[in-house]
């Protein structure tokens, strides 16, 4: 059986423990769902997804990654089938190819075109960063996503999982490092 007392506890169906589960994880998940899925209404539906399928899945668990790292999982699972059906169900309506078909001005003004541009871009990036997240490191992934996701200052994620303040900086670098090489050096803004 599991070490860990929350996960026994849960496996029995203990109701105080799913919620001091989610009381610890909550602002995690949304903070990392709300920058997967761009969207605050998407992602609070994505990070409810993820506590059903945590739910109804614990007996499933196999302990060998930590639980936050499973859970996740699920999510980042959850946040690409949310923008799978998102992007399914809002198709280019008359006004935005109206605007995509007139060719901007001299000096180049922002125009529609850019804007879808930039979002094709971002979900691009997104998808890119869905797919390899889950192949960082568990002290790679953890840092940055509590750095770059939640904007926690080094020394609070330093604490938060028992490094040094120099280790979490070369954490954070070789999983910035990771997410470049995939992303390409058109993306690779962190």
């Amino acid at each position: 059986m599991d070490a860990d007392p929350l996960v026994v506890r849960l496996r029995t169906g203990d109701e105080a423990a799913f919620t001091t589960l989610v009381r610890r994880y909550e602002r995690h998940l949304l903070a990392h769902a709300e920058f997967l899925v761009r969207n605050h209404a998407v992602a609070e539906e994505v990070v409810q997804d993820t506590w059903t399928a945590v739910y109804t899945g614990i007996q499933r668990f196999e302990g060998r990654s930590s639980l936050l790292t499973w859970i996740t999982r699920i999510l980042v699972n959850r946040a690409a089938t949310a923008l799978g059906r998102e992007r399914r169900a809002t198709p280019l309506g008359t006004d935005e190819l109206d605007r995509l078909a007139r060719p901007s001005g001299v000096g180049h003004e922002y125009t529609g075109a850019d804007a879808v541009d930039d979002r094709l871009t971002a979900q691009q990036a997104m998808r890119t960063v869905v797919r390899v997240l889950p192949q960082l490191p568990d002290a790679q992934r953890s840092v940055w996503t509590l750095h770059d996701i939640e904007h926690a200052t080094t020394s609070e994620v330093a604490a938060r999982l028992g490094v040094s303040a120099s280790n979490q900086r070369v954490l954070l670098h070789r999983a910035r490092t990771r997410l470049r090489r995939h992303l390409g050096p058109e993306l690779g803004r962190w």
